[in-house]
């Protein structure tokens, strides 16, 4: 037995027992032990109730290839380059890496779990099975570099396309690729986070590899990892939490069409939607970066995406590095 056929045993959320499971899969209680313990150092909260066997406390949809691809709009499937499914991946967006041209543009690349997880300047995003969305895409541009201006800026739009169409709403964009949740009934943290990687020319052709982690269900014990706030869509959504291949369905389609949309008209397109969302408009804030410390107020961003800060004499300046650490002052 492997533990994602473990997992999908116990997706149901009702007890099985080791026994049951052991003579199903034809192995020793042990080996399913062994899996139990896998997922649960993976972070899965499977529970143990004695004489009534093993338990998830809530029923879980393991991402299927099939059911994402059955739940997509009407024509976004023959869009897509390919959508797969993998059970592990160090990360997906590594994975499109390591095929370099030979990955379709709008290739869809999901993992129910990853092991090398990366977030934005190096940061490790955690990946437990069964509870979250980790997906990864490319897209070609005949354009180079410039034109892809505003680029991560426009796939946190995307993500709340995404949420919208699932019903799910209470969030709000930080500057550069944060996607935070924005109301009062929800502790403020980080619901998805946005990962871009470019690639090719700087005139043109360019690839950009675009990574996406956006939390469904949230443990207890993921929150104490963190090492910052963070929120989840059950939260959002007042404890019910979407179906994870009809959220993933969701996600590929907003990514497909956004996608297209930046292809064809650039930051632009979405600069509005973005002025909407904008967390950090009117804040107080102190942004630390290469250049030291800077205090000034928030004053949304330019048609590049550009962070806009307007300093205590008035001046705007304008902020385009990655690099610079936004907080509220």
């Amino acid at each position: 037995m492997q533990a994602a056929d473990l997992l999908a045993e116990l997706a149901a959320g009702e007890p099985r027992s080791g026994v049951e499971l052991a003579a199903k899969a034809g192995v020793t209680r042990a080996a399913v032990w062994k899996q139990i313990q896998a997922l649960r150092t993976r972070g899965v909260p499977i529970e143990a109730g004695g004489a009534g066997g093993y338990r998830l406390p809530w029923p879980v949809q393991v991402l299927d290839a099939g059911r994402i691809r059955a739940a997509l709009p009407a024509g976004v499937a023959e869009q897509l380059g390919a959508l797969e499914v993998h059970w592990e991946l160090d990360s997906t967006s590594s994975e499109l890496q390591r095929r370099g041209s030979a990955a379709p543009d709008l290739s869809m690349v999901m993992a129910e779990t990853q092991s090398a997880g990366r977030g934005r300047r190096g940061r490790t995003w955690l990946s437990p099975p069964g509870l979250n969305i980790y997906l990864s895409c490319v897209k070609r541009f005949d354009t180079g570099f410039a034109a892809l201006s505003g680029l991560s800026l426009a796939i946190g739009v995307i993500v709340l396309r995404t949420l919208a169409a699932l019903g799910v709403t209470g969030a709000g964009l930080k500057w550069p690729n944060d996607v935070l949740a924005a109301t009062p009934d929800a502790a403020p943290g980080k619901l998805a986070g946005i990962l871009v990687e470019l690639s090719g020319e700087y005139q043109g052709p360019c690839a950009a590899i675009i990574g996406v982690g956006l939390n469904l269900r949230l443990t207890d014990a993921l929150r104490g990892q963190a090492g910052q706030p963070i929120c989840d869509l059950v939260t959002l959504a007042g404890g019910a939490a979407p179906d994870r291949n009809c959220a993933a369905a969701a996600l590929v389609a907003a990514l497909a069409d956004g996608l297209r949309q930046f292809e064809r008209e650039g930051f632009a397109a979405f600069a509005e939607e973005y002025a909407r969302h904008d967390l950090l408009h009117g804040q107080p804030l102190r942004l630390s970066g290469a250049g030291g410390e800077r205090d000034g107020v928030g004053a949304g961003v330019d048609n590049r995406g550009a962070l806009l800060l307007r300093l205590p004499d008035g001046e705007i300046q304008r902020i385009d590095s990655a690099d610079v650490t936004v907080r509220r002052a």
